[in-house]
Formats: C-alpha cells, sequence, structure tokens
C-alpha cells in the first residue's frame, strides 16, 4: 500500500449498550480509492461519519496526513463528504452550489469564477449551470455533490453510499465516472458501500466488515481468491463450502475426506497434518462441468459425477445446481462460443464436474450462525 494519508487508531464506538465498532485499527493509502464495505449494521457509516467529524470515538483516534483531528468539527477538516441523499441546497442553481464552498472560505471573485467551472467541467455539467438540483436527473445531482465536495481541494473524499438511489445501469455508468474523476484529481477516495460488485470494481483496498470489527484488508483479487474465513468467502461473491478432515498429505497437496461426498486433492497452503478439520471453499467458476468424462492428466485434478438438478441461464454465464451424492455444488459456465452453436446441459443431465486441487482455497473455521446468514439460496 501507498503512504498512508488517513489512519483509524483503536477506534471504539458505542451507541447505548451497543458496541458498534470494536478497536478498529486501519490505514488508508494517499491517493488511492479505499473501501469499507459490510452487510447494514457493520459499523462501517458509523466510521465514516468519525472520520468526517459527525461522530466522535468512545476511544481512539483519527490521524490525517500526520495530524490527530479526532476533536476537530467537520469544518475544519481537510475532508468533505458526498452524501447517500447528496444534499445540495435546492434554491440554488448548479453553479451556486458548487462556488457555495469557495464562498464560505472566502475566496475572491476570479478565484471562484475560475474553480467553479473547472470543476463543472469535470464532472460533464458544462451548460447546466442555471439549473436547480430539481431539473437534473440523480447521476447529474450526484455530480453536483461530487464538484461541491472537490472545489476546496480536500485532502479526502467521503462517499457514503454514493451510488444507492441510482438504477442498476446508471450506478455502472457512474462507478466508471468516479474512477475517471478520482484519476483526474489524485486525492483520497473513502468509499462506503454494501455492495460487493461496486466495491470490487472501484478499490485498490477494501476493509471487509462485520460486527463492528475489520475482517480482513486486502486489495479485490485477494479478498475473491484468498478470503481470511467463510464469512468474507460467502460476502465476496459466491462459493461452496466443504468440511472435512485431512486424510493424507503428499507433498504440498493432502487429501481431504467429507461426509457423503468424494475425497478431494487439494492444496494445502495451511500446512495442515493428518487429521486435522479443514474448512474449504471452492468458487463456482472454478469448476468446468461437461456431459462426458474428461481425460484426466494430472495427479491433483479432481473429478466428480453428479446430477443436474437446476439450471439458470443469465447471459454471460449458466449457473447449474449439480448433485454430487449428498451434497448440491454450484457451478458457473463462462459462455466462450455462440450459445446456439453449443449441445445445452440440461435438468436432469448426468455430468462431470471437473476442478483442480489449486483451486480450493482453505479457510478459517467461522461461526455457522454467519455462514447460514449468508449461505447461497437454495433455488
Amino acid at each position: 500500500m501507498s503512504d498512508s494519508i488517513l489512519q483509524f487508531q483503536n477506534i471504539t464506538k458505542r451507541f447505548g449498550s451497543q458496541t458498534v465498532l470494536d478497536n478498529v485499527s486501519l490505514d488508508v493509502g494517499a491517493g488511492e480509492i479505499f473501501s469499507l464495505l459490510g452487510p447494514s449494521g457493520c459499523g462501517k457509516t458509523t466510521l465514516l461519519r468519525i472520520c468526517g467529524g459527525f461522530e466522535s470515538p468512545d476511544n481512539g483516534r483519527v490521524i490525517l496526513d500526520g495530524k490527530d483531528i479526532t476533536s476537530l468539527p467537520p469544518n475544519k477538516r481537510a475532508i468533505r463528504t458526498v452524501f447517500q441523499n447528496y444534499a445540495l441546497f435546492p434554491h440554488m442553481t448548479v453553479w451556486d452550489n458548487v462556488a457555495f464552498g469557495l464562498k464560505i472560505a472566502g475566496a475572491d471573485k476570479e478565484t471562484i469564477t475560475r474553480e467553479a467551472g473547472k470543476y463543472i467541467e469535470l464532472v460533464q455539467l458544462t451548460g447546466h449551470e442555471k439549473k436547480k438540483p430539481g431539473q437534473l436527473s440523480g447521476g447529474q445531482r450526484q455530480r453536483v455533490a461530487i464538484a461541491r465536495a472537490l472545489v476546496n481541494k480536500p485532502k479526502i473524499l467521503l462517499l457514503d453510499e454514493p451510488l444507492a438511489a441510482l438504477d442498476l445501469k446508471l450506478r455502472q455508468r457512474m462507478l466508471i465516472e468516479l474512477d475517471t474523476i478520482h484519476d483526474e484529481v489524485g486525492i483520497t477516495f473513502l468509499f462506503v458501500t454494501h455492495d460487493q460488485q461496486e466495491a470490487m470494481s472501484i478499490s485498490d483496498h477494501i476493509a471487509v466488515m462485520h460486527n463492528g470489527s475489520v475482517e480482513q484488508v486486502g486489495n479485490p483479487v485477494e479478498l475473491y481468491e484468498a478470503p481470511k474465513n467463510s464469512f468474507i468467502a460467502a460476502f465476496i461473491g459466491d462459493t461452496n463450502f466443504f468440511d472435512g478432515i485431512v486424510e493424507s498429505v503428499d507433498g504440498e497437496y493432502c487429501t481431504v475426506a467429507i461426509k457423503d461426498f468424494p475425497s478431494l486433492k487439494v492444496y494445502n497452503d495451511k500446512k495442515l497434518k493428518k487429521g486435522d478439520k479443514v474448512n474449504l471453499s471452492i468458487r463456482p467458476e472454478k469448476f468446468s462441468i461437461s456431459s462426458t468424462e474428461p481425460r484426466i492428466t494430472d495427479a491433483h485434478t479432481n473429478l466428480l459425477r453428479g446430477k443436474v438438478e437446476e439450471v439458470i441461464y443469465l447471459g454471460a454465464h449458466t449457473r447449474y445446481w449439480v448433485r454430487v451424492q449428498d451434497w448440491r455444488i454450484s457451478v458457473i459456465k463462462q459462455h466462450f462460443s455462440y450459445a446456439l452453436d453449443e449441445k445445452n446441459i440440461r435438468w436432469d443431465d448426468e455430468v462431470w464436474l471437473r476442478f483442480e486441487g489449486d483451486n480450493a482455497y482453505m479457510l478459517e473455521r467461522y461461526t455457522q450462525e454467519d455462514e447460514n446468514l449468508l449461505a447461497l439460496p437454495d433455488i
């Protein structure tokens, strides 16, 4: 990670008897997009509000660019916030909304004209300066809020679920625009979201939060391919979980015995020994599915035979639910060729599933309550 510009040091926050943040420490790198990701009630918005000065921690410190800002009011911090509802002044024009911060700061007329125009152009609202928020689309209002927040050149821009009020296609477009704006201005964005795809697509680093604590920090690839525990594996995308016991160890690989399921040969990245319990995650796309038995040449390739119970066509890919003995496996097949030219696998077909031992990942065990909460839907 780049040099830290923002640090949360041992932040604890309680509301009555409820601990919302429990001794949270995080470093945010200068110039990156850093996301706080987690389900509702995990503490991510409270941490953002503490960063912005809208809440005070019960314990801990917030350090910005080497200075303790924990007790500073919001207007004394080099931090600006884009709220979920944008919080624009409805009676003001786009120009006046964007220029407002500069006027409050006492900037001269020439500076206000130059800087307000610059940021209106940056967010592609040139020609809309005289409109009021009620005359704009949701995406345009968001751009006004971003321009207003950036015009005073903060060190950190806080974005609190900024895309929640937009429809799917507009959210996707605004993610690209946010990334472009970030590249243009080069400051640090602290982005709060419960949407995994948003965080994965825009972030340099992500802190996954749960029950007031940080479970894991990493870049999107690390979190997806090497989740720390079953909560993260389930929350960041879909996965199949398997509990078993190490049956034997062969060099860097081991064989895992699983109740009512074939034994699996997997990479032993946790260096487990014979008799150790293991929790495995295998992503649906790591399986290949075929109606004929594939030829196997690698000793660490796993081959499973099952029956298709559900088929869900999703355009770019198809999801299959395959029964293998007493287990129901989620499998995703990407459509690399024109689907109408293929012989499609259908409900009730006998199929073969194949996956490489390197593609099963060993997890730290998590609570049954969390696994039930995040279980894949039985559809």
